[in-house]
């Protein structure tokens, strides 16, 4: 779109609301940085209603990096944001990708449920995850869903429910897993966090106790997990 075109759509909703600040993204696209098959975009002057504005249509999953904002010289109300495009080749937002993939870790509808609770979608998270509960087929996965519903639960401050999450899931890990496993720590350290939160410091140091055991075991003396842990109790 022009830039005229979309300054005026923006001053004339700032002149109906006095309390709206407006904001004008002035894109640049260099075609010798990208990729068409990976960003496609195209002009649509020709099934435009208004071909005058001459609009063009991104893909969805177009990335735009933020080069600078800036308040304009006539408006304070008035910020500039200048843009530039990127594709799946540039090195800064492949890096940017992998580490947000490695944070949401699972696949499928585990790194939906994950996404869910991290832009605070707890509602619509927890529904997910009641519905996996219900086609799961094997402890693994039941396990593996009462932890996410315990941590959507201390999310939301409401410990009394994560701690019956957590510990539905502790009572199949009890079953299935070696006594030093790894996940065992994690869910008695997210059962102490509960209760600490909730003031019940005894109930928690006992599972901060049972945490550290199995770190000791299977962690070295300067592992920071195994530090916080110390730090905890």
């Amino acid at each position: 779109m022009e830039r005229k075109v979309g300054m005026e759509f923006v001053e004339r909703t700032m002149k109906k609301n006095p309390d709206v600040v407006g904001v004008i993204f002035i894109m640049t696209i260099d075609q010798s940085k990208i990729s068409t098959s990976n960003t496609p975009f195209a002009m649509i002057d020709e099934h435009s209603a208004i071909p005058s504005e001459q609009e063009i249509l991104f893909t969805m999953h177009t990335v735009f990096r933020v080069v600078e904002m800036k308040q304009t010289a006539k408006n304070n109300r008035l910020w500039e944001v200048q843009l530039t495009i990127t594709d799946d080749n540039d090195p800064q937002l492949s890096t940017l990708t992998n580490r947000i993939k490695q944070e949401i870790d699972g696949r499928g509808w585990r790194r939906m449920g994950k996404l869910m609770l991290q832009v605070g979608h707890f509602d619509q998270a927890e529904e997910l995850y009641q519905e996996l509960l219900k086609n799961a087929s094997t402890d693994s996965e039941r396990a593996h869903i009462y932890h996410m519903l315990g941590m959507l639960k201390k999310d939301q401050g409401k410990y009394p429910e994560a701690v019956k999450f957590y510990e539905k899931s502790l009572e199949i890990e009890r079953k299935t897993l070696p006594e030093d496993d790894a996940s065992l720590a994690n869910t008695y350290n997210n059962i102490a966090l509960a209760y600490d939160n909730m003031g019940e410091y005894l109930n928690a140091l006992d599972f901060y106790q049972k945490a550290r055991k199995i770190k000791e075991k299977s962690m070295s003396a300067d592992n920071p997990d195994l530090a916080l842990t110390y730090n905890n109790i």
